[in-house]
């Protein structure tokens, strides 16, 4: 029976050197089968809820038996479910799980995009989103499907930011152990807010830390010399934001917000449009903050912008903003570093005549810009959340 030698085989391969399967090729290979296997997995669990085997041990529902039997969670269980029924309607999806060439985090993102009103649309762009799903990295596409719900659902897109707004949520609660515990949700533009001067306050402790250690030790500290982790760091900004506030002057004037949205020409006479560190938001939104923020423009057309000095050292002022926004993060294959906490390099290095122009500008993160230019990073060096303020702007 095919699931007797499937089971031998992974036997086998659980039973061998992990070192024998460990090269490039063999974890793209493993992860592609365990595609395959989550596929075979959610159709096998619509059928047996089709069939109606499980109503003989007298369960309720196909769910309520793989708890049961499996001690699968409820909602993993429903989930397969949800995505085995699915299918039958997405043939294009379905075949590319199939082979493997979606994962369950595309698929499961697919789904919940065909809906009622975009069953019909779905069906027309369903090999285009899949040829997407299949090429993107994972958080591109997940903006490009964004979008195309925008433009196939405009209502719906603008009835789910109004429904992510009302689910918003903040609970702290102290516990029996003498601390607190809690959690945050929020919609896009209200989260973006929050996490960018969370990440700014952070930043602040960052620096004073990196200066302490420094001072404290005569030379460069290392990352885990630092006084605070990261984590802790972040609980301590949480706090001075707090303070903050509470030392605030009444009636003092409110900072507006700055909002940095990324559109394209076909925006003006379209629907699509997003924040600049990503999210997705339909315009609507977006028109409801205008009386209490600041909107910056960049300008991407050649020949028409504002830039500095093209033979500056330096990326500065607008140039250097533009490239944040077009590029947002770093733009080296294996990393997604913000661009806040990343570096603008030139291309063509500004020794070998580069210019200091938006199409000779790319975002790269400390790491990978010391990598570029053969400079090799500390070996003890992690992914960095920042790179710190006193470190010179390599080339």
């Amino acid at each position: 029976m095919e699931l007797d030698v499937l089971e031998d085989a992974v036997d086998r391969l659980i039973a061998a050197d992990p070192f024998s399967y460990s090269d490039k090729e063999s974890v793209i290979t493993l992860l592609r089968l365990k595609s395959k296997v989550d596929f075979a997995v959610s159709v096998a669990v619509a059928s047996f809820d089709a069939g109606g085997e499980w109503a003989s041990d007298g369960a309720k529902t196909a769910v309520a038996w793989i708890d049961t039997r499996c001690h699968v969670p409820k909602a993993e269980a429903a989930q397969e479910l949800r995505l085995g029924r699915a299918l039958a309607h997405m043939p294009a999806v379905a075949a590319a799980w199939s082979c493997g060439d979606l994962g369950t985090a595309q698929v499961e993102r697919l789904v919940k995009a065909r809906t009622v009103r975009t069953e019909a649309v779905f069906a027309r762009d369903e090999t285009v989103l899949v040829d997407q799903a299949d090429t993107l990295k994972f958080e591109a596409f997940c903006r490009a499907l964004g979008y195309w719900e925008n433009l196939a659902d405009p209502d719906g897109a603008a009835e789910a930011d109004l429904e992510r707004k009302a689910r918003r949520n903040v609970w702290l609660s102290p516990t029996g152990a003498g601390n607190w515990l809690g959690q945050m949700n929020f919609d896009q533009v209200s989260g973006t807010i929050v996490a960018d001067e969370l990440a700014r306050r952070e930043k602040e402790l960052f620096e004073a830390d990196w200066a302490e250690a420094k001072e404290r030790l005569g030379r460069e500290p290392k990352v885990h010399e630092l006084a605070r982790t990261s984590p802790q760091r972040r609980a301590d900004a949480l706090v001075e934001m707090a303070t903050r506030s509470a030392s605030a002057p009444a009636g003092g004037r409110r900072p507006r917000p700055l909002f940095s949205i990324v559109v394209g020409y076909e925006t003006l006479y379209g629907r699509i449009c997003e924040l600049a560190n990503g999210m997705v938001l339909s315009p609507d939104t977006a028109l409801a903050w205008l009386d209490g923020a600041d909107f910056e423009r960049a300008v991407f057309a050649p020949g028409q912008r504002i830039e500095v000095s093209v033979t500056s050292r330096l990326f500065k002022g607008a140039t250097k903003r533009a490239i944040e926004l077009r590029d947002r993060q770093c733009t080296h294959e294996y990393c997604d570093l913000a661009a806040d906490q990343s570096q603008i390099d030139h291309i063509v290095t500004w020794p070998n005549g580069g210019r200091t122009e938006q199409e000779n500008g790319r975002l790269l993160c400390g790491f990978h810009n010391r990598l570029r230019n053969g400079r090799e990073p500390p070996d003890d060096e992690p992914d960095p959340e920042y790179e710190p303020e006193h470190e010179p702007e390599h080339e």
